[in-house]
C-alpha cells in the first residue's frame, strides 16, 4: 500500500511540473530551443561540407601527374632561338638535357633545324610553354599528362611489404643453424633485395618525371625558296653558260678517254673480221669464175 502511494505521489509531482512549465510560457522556450537546434544542425552540415571540400581539394593537389609537351617553331635564326630557349628554361628553374642540330640543303642554299629536350619544374610547365611560343612562329603545340598516383601508392605498399620480409629474413639468417638453412635464407634474401632495388629505381624515376616535366622544342629556319631562272642577273647567267660549255667539253673529253681503249680493241677486231670476209669473198668469186 505504501509503495502505491509513493508511485502516485511521484506521478502527481511530474504532472504538476509539466503544467507549471506550460503556464510560465514554456511554449516560447520550446520554439527557441527548436530554432537553436535547427541552427546548430545547419552549422554542422556546413562545416561537414567545408571539411569534405577541403579533403577533396587536398586529394586533387596531392595527385602525382607526369606532364609532357612538344612545341614546334619556325624561326629566323636557329642559333639565337636555341640560346633563347635555354635562357627561358633556366629562368624557370629548368635545363636542357639533350639537343641536336642538322644542316639541311635545298638547291644551293642551306638552313638549320634541330630539337632541344627541356626539363622544367612541373609547377612552371604551362608558363614555360607559353613563353616558348613567343620565340618564333608556332607550327604545333602538344601537351599531355599521365596520373601515376596509383602506381606510386602501389610501389610504396609493395616496398613496405618487401622491407618487412627482408627484416624477417635477416633475423632468420642470424638464427640459422645449418648450412642448408643459411643458403636458402640467403638466396631468398637476395631475391627480395633485388626486387626492392628495382622498385626503388622505378619509384625514383616516376618521382623525377613528376617533379620535372619534359618539353621537346623543335626549331627550324625557313627553307630558302628556289630562285627562278629569269631572276638570275644577266652577267651571272652569261658566266654560268660559259662555265657550262667548258663543263660539257670536259665531259666529252673524259668520255672519249674512257671509250678510246674500247674503240681501239673492238675497232681492230672489226677491221680484221672485215678483211677476212673480203678475202674469203674474193676467193669464192675466183673459184666460181
Amino acid at each position: 500500500m505504501d509503495r502505491r502511494l509513493k508511485l502516485l505521489s511521484v506521478a502527481l509531482l511530474v504532472v504538476l511540473a509539466g503544467c507549471t512549465g506550460a503556464g510560465s510560457g514554456g511554449g516560447g522556450g520550446d520554439a527557441a530551443t527548436g530554432e537553436s537546434m535547427t541552427l546548430d544542425a545547419g552549422s554542422g552540415a556546413a562545416e561537414e561540407a567545408q571539411a569534405s571540400d577541403g579533403e577533396d581539394l587536398a586529394q586533387i593537389q596531392n595527385r602525382q601527374i607526369i606532364k609532357t609537351g612538344r612545341v614546334r617553331l619556325s624561326v629566323d635564326d636557329f642559333n639565337s632561338s636555341r640560346d633563347a630557349v635555354e635562357s627561358t628554361a633556366e629562368s624557370y628553374g629548368g635545363f636542357v638535357s639533350d639537343s641536336n642540330e642538322r644542316v639541311n640543303r635545298r638547291g644551293g642554299s642551306t638552313y638549320r633545324s634541330g630539337e632541344l629536350v627541356v626539363r622544367v619544374p612541373s609547377e612552371n610547365f604551362s608558363a614555360f610553354i607559353s613563353e616558348t611560343k613567343t620565340l618564333g612562329q608556332v607550327e604545333n603545340v602538344e601537351t599531355n599528362s599521365q596520373d601515376v598516383t596509383d602506381q606510386l601508392v602501389d610501389i610504396e605498399a609493395r616496398l613496405e611489404n618487401l622491407r618487412a620480409q627482408r627484416d624477417r629474413l635477416r633475423d632468420l639468417y642470424e638464427s640459422a643453424n645449418t648450412t642448408e638453412d643459411v643458403l636458402a635464407v640467403e638466396e631468398r634474401l637476395t631475391d627480395v633485395q633485388t626486387e626492392i632495388e628495382r622498385l626503388e629505381a622505378k619509384q625514383a624515376s616516376l618521382e623525377n618525371r613528376v617533379a620535372l616535366s619534359t618539353v621537346r622544342v623543335s626549331l627550324s629556319e625557313e627553307p630558302p625558296s628556289p630562285a627562278q631562272w629569269y631572276d638570275v642577273p644577266v652577267l651571272q647567267a652569261f658566266f654560268d653558260s660559259v662555265s657550262g660549255v667548258f663543263v660539257a667539253l670536259r665531259a666529252m673529253v673524259v668520255a672519249l678517254a674512257y671509250a678510246l681503249p674500247y674503240i681501239v680493241v673492238f675497232g681492230g677486231l672489226v677491221t680484221l673480221l672485215g678483211g677476212g670476209v673480203v678475202v674469203v669473198g674474193r676467193a669464192a668469186l675466183n673459184r666460181l669464175s
